[in-house]
């Protein structure tokens, strides 16, 4: 096992300029493992406010007071000249998301957070192979988290990497420490997990492919959100740092996302990282083509780099419409973050946006496209008519 993990943490060392590498069973744990060393209980920790509630219960979990911060509308990257001086000076740490694939701005927020003296986490799970600043996402942090769920589809595992090697060793016995016993029962599945979804999507009504994907554990949330259930939450927080008190929330979609890996699962994540290469060309190619389209606010980079992104977030005038003209062709929207955190949880469980409008619009209004289908989803979009969105200097009331 020592030695399937020490091929795996060789290559993502390389592929992030020579940054230790820890192997996790996913990227929500590996999170948790950072957030529980960089940021002490009771600290307030800026992030998006578009982003998985997954991520958000991590926080929770960790102990620690989710800060949401105002976005950029034209990527949903984040904002960080629309945070007050008065949140920056209470923060204990900042987490990126880099949404999509797009980046957040790395170099300035590394700055930012030297300045105050605070860690700067990176979230890469949609930005693995995404640059910025002439440096890959996930190697500007104190850490950083991968996912391999994402654009290797090995649907599990993922990376913890971090900036100062001294730490690596410790972090691994933490990890080892939480890690519940791989179960044959556990593996079985998972093997059979890609025929499940396959079959399921496979089915032509929306409604009985998603009854599928749930019946099989793939598939748990009703809506775009999880239900919130805020009197369970609030007895959770009692409990904090702990994850068993947040179980029933961060294993959504997951229900392995703490289990120690078997052999198979290493096997199948060996046989995807191998091929990520490929896979990333791909996405590239796709990204080009939807960036260059009228429905994205970004455009072509200036300096001609197209980032591989996981999905590229097209904007559109009524995205629900334009989801289902998706659908027709038989092309899944996923990864949808609507409401925005803050308007989701609350201000019992979160700081809100100082700048709420741009999330808001921006989480209404995007419409997230798997580069590898770009000339299909072009080709529905423009036939079922659909319109972009413009962001406004006022995004609020754009639509």
């Amino acid at each position: 096992m020592v030695s399937a993990y020490a091929e795996l943490e060789e290559r993502m060392r390389v592929r992030l300029g020579g940054r230790a590498c820890l192997y996790v069973p996913s990227c929500r744990f590996g999170l948790y493992l950072a957030l529980r060393r960089w940021c002490a209980p009771g600290g307030r920790v800026l992030m998006s406010p578009v982003n998985d509630d997954v991520i958000f219960f991590v926080v929770l979990a960790a102990g620690l007071r989710p800060v949401q911060a105002p976005l950029d509308p034209h990527d949903g990257s984040l904002d960080p000249a629309a945070v007050p001086d008065s949140v920056w000076s209470g923060l204990s740490a900042v987490l990126t998301t880099n949404l999509y694939g797009n980046p957040d701005p790395a170099p300035e927020l590394r700055a930012r957070c030297d300045r105050l003296g605070i860690p700067l986490l990176e979230d890469a799970a949609h930005a693995i192979g995404t640059t910025v600043g002439g440096r890959p996402v996930g190697a500007w942090g104190d850490a950083s988290v991968f996912s391999l769920s994402k654009h290797t589809g090995a649907k599990t595992g993922g990376f913890l990497a971090v900036a100062d090697p001294r730490l690596r060793d410790g972090l691994a016995a933490e990890r080892d420490a939480m890690l519940r016993p791989a179960r044959l029962t556990k593996e079985l599945a998972y093997l059979a997990r890609p025929y499940a979804e396959s079959t399921a999507r496979g089915l032509r009504l929306a409604r009985p492919a998603h009854a599928a994907l749930r019946a099989a554990g793939l598939h748990e949330r009703p809506g775009i959100r999880m239900p919130l259930r805020p009197e369970e939450l609030t007895r959770a927080l009692g409990g904090a740092p702990a994850l068993d008190p947040f179980h029933s929330w961060i294993r959504v979609d997951m229900h392995d996302y703490r289990l120690r890996p078997g052999a198979a699962r290493l096997r199948r994540v060996r046989h995807r990282l191998a091929a990520l290469d490929t896979v990333l060309d791909a996405h590239r190619a796709g990204t080009a083509r939807l960036l260059a389209s009228e429905y994205s606010a970004q455009g072509l980079p200036a300096d001609g780099e197209v980032p591989p992104l996981f999905r590229t977030p097209l904007l559109v005038e009524d995205r629900d419409a334009a989801v289902a003209a998706l659908a027709r062709r038989r092309i899944t929207v996923g990864y949808l973050y609507d409401p925005p955190l803050d308007g989701y949880a609350g201000e019992a469980f979160t700081d809100p946006s100082p700048a709420p409008d741009a999330a808001a619009w921006f989480a209404r209004h995007a419409l997230p496209v798997d580069p590898r289908r770009a000339d299909e989803a072009l080709t529905a979009l423009r036939a079922s008519g659909a319109r972009p969105a413009v962001p406004s200097p006022a995004p609020g009331g754009a639509r």
